[in-house]
């Protein structure tokens, strides 16, 4: 290119004449590079992409916008195959679009403020010319070219003579670049060769270093072989003798667990006659204190039976001689007891005992013979109330606890439906004696269930 696509702004009365002629042809006419009436009254806005010189679109396009953004872009306004043009081909139909405005022109720009948002609006503080090309020379040496370059291009305060130097700058920058690349190329060869050259020696190195592998893996197969050989009669002898400790220690083992299970059995037997044996001490035990108990009461019961036995040596009357009689005679007077259940044979003498002391007996056998309706009005009144609990049944003896507890009447339970057993308890009630058996054993039989 041996001069810029646009013409250069030149100062009147700075040309030669001899310059005249080429300056004559490169002079802006109204109609080209210089400002109109329109641009004027549009001084206080952006300069759209398609009010820009057609000669600033292709820098603008290659430098502000990415290949991979046009190919998205351009197929939407242009009959172009994007998956199939090349990128120079999405290039020249980009800057016909932007030359061309419409659509395609308007989406260029529509792109390019999107994507340079921030520096124009970093750009619009500028309010003259000088401001604006002072924001590029910044932005040109920190290596923010693109979106300053078209914030610059599109300020409504650019002239002429800023987008000429900007785009000249832009173009040397090309060059620069170019020049750069080509070093760049030469060094890349000069590399791409001692690459070439370093692959190839780690390669040599690579098979040095696998034929060493082999031969250390050769020498170690061939040591490990030899001393297997030399250990292989010593390894035999030390398994014979494992041999033989191992069966030595599993006999000794088997013997210890016979063992173990022989003493275990015993165990498990001994325990189980120990508890056989507990349990029938602690039956024998029982059995034992229940027969003291029962040698106590019928001690008791006899000691009170051969007391009944004596006649009164201080009764004169001839009728009441050789009556048995434990108590005084008028230990029990104006005193009623009421007899519950009981067996008939021995009421006759209960009733005689009773009367020698003074006393009334009253006999009901718990609903028998009598009907227990009879047993309430009995026990009213009375002041002494005895069942024997052997001779009694369940119901009669729950009727006369509860009447007992309702009229506040003493009542005591006899072991047995005896004679002895009912004088043993009133001489102990008469004489005030404590108890001597904490537990009486009961007798099974029962005159109503057997």
């Amino acid at each position: 290119m041996h001069a810029p696509p646009f013409r250069l702004a030149r100062t009147p009365g700075t040309a030669t004449p001899d310059e005249a002629p080429h300056l004559r042809a490169f002079a802006p006419s109204a109609d080209c590079c210089g400002p109109s009436q329109d641009e004027l009254d549009r001084s206080h806005r952006r300069t759209r992409l398609a009010e820009l010189d057609a000669h600033l679109h292709c820098s603008i396009i290659g430098t502000c916008l990415s290949t991979h953004e046009l190919r998205k872009l351009v197929p939407k306004f242009a009959p172009l195959d994007s998956r199939h043009a090349s990128d120079l081909e999405i290039h020249h139909t980009a800057v016909e679009l932007a030359i061309q405005g419409g659509a395609g022109g308007k989406a260029l720009q529509k792109a390019l403020d999107t994507r340079y948002a921030g520096a124009l609006r970093r750009f619009a503080g500028a309010r003259d010319a000088d401001a604006v090309l002072a924001l590029w020379n910044e932005s040109r040496a920190n290596g923010d070219i693109p979106p300053a370059y078209w914030a610059l291009m599109s300020h409504p305060a650019t002239t002429m003579e800023v987008r000429q130097a900007a785009f000249g700058e832009l173009h040397m920058l090309s060059h620069l670049v170019g020049a750069a690349n080509r070093a760049d190329l030469r060094r890349l060869v000069a590399l791409e060769a001692d690459n070439a050259e370093l692959h190839a020696k780690i390669e040599r190195q690579q098979t040095r270093l696998h034929e060493m592998s082999r031969e250390r893996d050769s020498a170690r197969d061939a040591l490990a072989e030899q001393t297997a050989r030399n250990a292989a009669p010593r390894v035999e002898r030390d398994a014979s003798a494992l041999h033989t400790q191992n069966a030595a220690l599993q006999a000794a083992l088997a013997a210890r667990d016979a063992r173990l299970a022989l003493e275990t059995s015993r165990r498990e037997a001994a325990e189980q006659r120990a508890n056989a044996d507990e349990t029938a001490l602690h039956a024998l035990r029982t059995q034992l204190d229940d027969a003291l108990a029962l040698i106590d009461t019928l001690r008791a019961e006899t000691q009170a039976l051969e007391d009944a036995a004596h006649p009164d040596d201080d009764d004169d009357d001839d009728d009441n001689s050789g009556k048995a009689r434990a108590l005084p005679r008028d230990a029990l007077k104006n005193r009623r007891i009421v007899y519950v259940g009981g067996r008939p044979g021995s009421n006759h003498a209960l009733r005689r005992w009773v009367a020698a002391a003074g006393g009334e007996l009253t006999v009901h056998d718990g609903g028998i013979e009598d009907r227990k309706g009879l047993l309430a009005a009995a026990l009213a009144g009375a002041d002494l109330a005895v069942f024997p609990v052997d001779c009694i049944d369940h119901d009669s003896m729950n009727t006369l606890k509860r009447v007992c507890e309702r009229h506040q009447v003493t009542y005591h339970p006899l072991r047995t439906a005896s004679l002895a057993s009912f004088v043993e308890l009133i001489t102990r009630l008469h004489t005030n004696a404590a108890p001597t058996l904490t537990a009486v054993p009961v007798s099974r039989f029962c005159l109503r269930h057997g």
